[in-house]
């Protein structure tokens, strides 16, 4: 139950959703009450683990199992070819691509996954792994994304018919190149830097893993999993299995963190299903943390050529040229309609003359992903670009690096702004809001400290950024993700008692959504917090929508709440002016 803090008297202002709460759900987390997904015990459940790849690039000779299944308490072994009877050998990324479940003809990144043994227990399992015979033949690897393009590059998807190149997919554009060449011969100033994003990994607390439970009377399945996009993964679940939407249900518990890390479709998940399927029994997996770290999701991975350049002291033109490391399979996590995600986001806030853009994604051996880790779809990688392109351009000018921003910011009277690559600003005064934060800073202070310590001989730097970030994904306009709409939805059910029922479509992985939820319908209601229920993680009870990542949570599917929160006030406005005898806008 959550505690209220200054529960407004009759003769206050209520607060906003009624004022500061402690969380409603870290009463069981503070506890260890939480019910995470290897809290979960089925009957009949076996275990599943996954033998892994040594190697980034080779060809698979044979496979034998026959030691694997001599051991005591091993159910079963399941390989490529096991998948193929089933139909289950590939499975469809959320980009388009297609990814080997278990590698059959060879493996493309180190930790690729190459057999599933199930097992009584997972200790069983896990020991079962080194029994497993592979044969392999080494092959040249790929894991510069420079050098994936080479004429002589070793070619890493040939599973996909006409493939003959390493490029994952067509070179994506955006801006006017030519407008961008004449701002340049135009310049006064030019600077050009090659900046390395290198490749992080969102390591949430809780690993990825799954139970599934398959009831072949029923054809019904039965999926535990801690994922950030429930009904997105039914789909894909659908498409891979060949069953009904209707036939699936997703329950998500309690989720220790995502960071867009359980945003992604993985073998280890389709195995697990799998293998109930051949088992006849709940199957549940979940990876270590070196699996987590080897095999799933990863953030950033780009390599970035960039130009800018200005002219009578003013920011007029950028050139980027990208290279993004997609790894062994294009399963990046971002649901846009642009290849690279939000990247041409690059402009910044600055009113730019002329840009071009052009990202290039590229197959290398290394493990696929690609995930919004704290940020929008690429956001992060265009903002380091920009902003360390607009310190660079400044110490190239002999310019205060704020000084040379406050010149080439957006003014608030060209709002609404298109930018050079074709986004819509709608607001915004960025003069003002870097002048906030100067003060709050102290800037000049910090420029006489700096100017006093390198007179000492000591070193001080002073790191400035200022960005345009895009959040509350989802207007289909830019929104795409297997041709599914970004919408999320909520439902709300008052009982006779006064008491309230939300369910929605984001899920939480801690973010405190059963709190902040309970006070947008607290808020339309005016009813405490306290007296509402938060329900999610459960497609068949929750409303359908696409998850939560990439900042959308509130604006997207608090939107939804507070809409059909004022649906239902409403209509108890005109239910109740029927009973008073009244008019409907007479009531509060």
């Amino acid at each position: 139950m959550a505690t209220v803090e200054n529960l407004p008297s009759t003769t206050q202002e209520r607060p906003i959703g009624f004022g500061r709460l402690k969380r409603k759900e870290d009463a069981r987390f503070i506890r260890g009450k939480g019910n995470y997904l290897d809290d979960i015990r089925l009957p009949g459940m076996v275990h599943g683990a996954i033998l892994r790849s040594p190697f980034a690039h080779a060809r698979i000779l044979s496979i034998d199992t026959s030691r694997a299944l001599a051991l005591p308490g091993v159910a079963a072994v399941v390989t490529a070819k096991d998948l193929e009877t089933l139909g289950l050998a590939w499975m469809p990324t959320i980009s388009y691509d297609t990814q080997a479940v278990l590698a059959g003809d060879k493996v493309r990144f180190q930790g690729q996954e190459v057999a599933f043994v199930i097992a009584t227990d997972e200790y069983i399992a896990r020991d079962a792994l080194p029994l497993i015979d592979v044969e392999y033949e080494p092959l040249p690897a790929v894991v510069n994304a420079r050098k994936a393009l080479d004429p002589d590059a070793p070619l890493i998807r040939d599973d996909k018919t006409g493939q003959t190149d390493n490029l994952a997919s067509a070179t994506w554009e955006a801006g006017d190149e030519e407008a961008a060449d004449r701002a340049f011969a135009e310049a006064d100033t030019v600077v050009t830097r090659d900046i390395i994003y290198p490749r992080c990994h969102p390591a949430p607390l809780e690993t990825c893993g799954m139970i599934a439970d398959f009831n072949p009377q029923t054809g019904q399945l039965n999926i535990y999993n801690g994922n950030q996009a429930p009904h997105a993964h039914r789909t894909v679940y659908a498409q891979v299995a060949g069953l009904a939407e209707h036939m699936i249900r997703i329950q998500t518990g309690d989720i220790g963190g995502g960071f867009g890390n359980k945003v992604p479709i993985y073998p280890g998940y389709v195995c697990a299903i799998a293998g109930s399927i051949v088992a006849g029994a709940p199957v549940k997996w979940i990876e270590d943390r070196s699996e987590n770290l080897m095999s799933t999701g990863f953030a950033r991975d780009y390599v970035m050529h960039a130009e800018m350049c200005s002219k009578d002291g003013k920011i007029t033109g950028l050139r980027v040229d990208a290279i993004a490391d997609h790894g062994a399979f294009d399963s990046t996590a971002q649901p846009t309609k642009f290849p690279a995600g939000f990247f041409h986001i690059v402009c910044g806030s600055y009113d730019l003359q002329a840009s071009h853009v052009k990202v290039k994604a590229v197959y290398t051996n290394k493990a696929p992903g690609g995930v919004a880790y704290r940020c929008s779809f690429r956001i992060t990688e265009a903002v380091y670009l920009v902003e360390r392109m607009v310190s660079a351009l400044a110490l190239e000018m002999g310019v205060d690096p704020i000084e040379l921003r406050m010149r080439s910011f957006i003014a608030p009277e060209q709002f609404p702004y298109e930018t050079t690559t074709g986004w819509t600003y709608d607001s915004g005064n960025y003069a003002e809001t870097m002048r906030v934060a100067m003060d709050i800073a102290g800037y000049d202070d910090l420029l006489r400290e700096q100017a006093e310590k390198r007179e000492r001989g000591e070193l001080m730097g002073i790191g400035v950024s200022f960005f345009t970030e895009g959040v509350g994904a989802g207007p289909r306009k830019h929104m795409d993700i297997l041709g599914l709409a970004m919408n999320d939805g909520a439902d709300l059910r008052v009982h006779p008692s006064g008491k309230a029922v939300v369910s929605i479509s984001a899920q939480t992985q801690g973010q405190g959504h059963e709190t902040t939820f309970a006070q947008i319908v607290a808020e339309e209601l005016g009813i405490p917090p306290e007296d509402v229920q938060v329900r999610h993680g459960d497609t068949d009870r929750s409303p359908y929508g696409l998850g939560t990542y990439g900042s959308r949570s509130t604006p997207v599917s608090g939107a939804a709440v507070a809409v059909v929160s004022r649906k239902v006030r409403d209509r108890a406005r005109l239910i109740a002016a029927t009973m008073l005898e009244t008019r409907p806008e007479d009531l509060a």
